[in-house]
């Protein structure tokens, strides 16, 4: 099985620190979070690598090279013009058999190969892998009728919503729904994939996940790896 990784976004919401590398390689600890995942795909037998890069490519292809040292096969596609979340798709050459794609800048202990499992089983042209996620209103919270009477008062309620992990599993026909050099987000191409009344699954587990997308993610994810540093780092599969 192939594995795209999409570590070509500016991290704005990162800044400083996407200023000074591309946010796949911000460090939690002493290894940056696209080894943690180029690691774990290793360890999941997932080997044949594609990175997409553009917001300093040239420091992400040093650092990982050709992915000898990580027991991996890695090639590279820039994008001179940003092409969003699934512009690339319609850029690279097919897979022959179903494919992961995820961002390369996210925490996660979800295991790839259930994934595609299940994607298999359910003969989906895509499965986004899911997590649910509790988001707390830290206000209080009105709910007032028609003349403007109070009906309900919550106080900070908690909602949860199931929410894509950025980890998606395709089948290469999906391809060919992406013109080459379109810009095109992953949200939009998954409607796409609906308009044509494909299969789209949605698979969960029990697993770790966080998206880094602002400082305190990035806080929050440098002290869970330091607490727990085996369970994101598998032992590498011998061939």
């Amino acid at each position: 099985m192939q594995a795209v990784l999409l570590a070509g976004g500016k991290g704005t919401r990162l800044k400083p620190f996407s200023t000074i590398f591309p946010k796949p390689l911000v460090p939690l600890d002493d290894v940056p979070v696209i080894e943690v995942l180029v690691r774990q795909l290793q360890a999941h037998g997932i080997t044949d690598l594609t990175v997409v890069t553009g917001h300093l490519a040239e420091l992400i292809r040093t650092f990982l090279g050709d992915g000898s040292r990580l027991g991996v096969r890695i090639r590279y596609f820039r994008e001179d013009t940003p092409l969003d979340t699934a512009g690339c798709l319609g850029m690279l050459e097919r897979p022959d058999e179903p494919f992961l794609v995820m961002n390369g800048d996210l925490l996660t202990t979800l295991n790839f190969n259930h994934l595609a499992a299940f994607h298999r089983q359910q003969h989906a042209m895509a499965t986004i892998a899911t997590y649910e996620k509790s988001v707390t209103i830290d206000l209080g919270v009105l709910q007032v009728d028609g003349q403007g009477q109070l009906t309900e008062y919550l106080e900070k309620p908690k909602h949860r919503f199931l929410v894509s992990m950025g980890i998606y599993c395709f089948q290469p026909e999906v391809c060919d729904l992406v013109e080459p050099g379109e810009p095109l987000a992953m949200p939009d191409l998954i409607l796409r994939i609906r308009e044509q009344d494909r299969r789209v699954m949605a698979y969960q587990e029990d697993c770790y996940w966080l998206d880094i997308g602002r400082p305190d993610d990035y806080a929050t994810a440098i002290d869970q790896f330091n607490r727990d540093r085996g369970r994101f780092l598998p032992p590498r599969r011998v061939a």
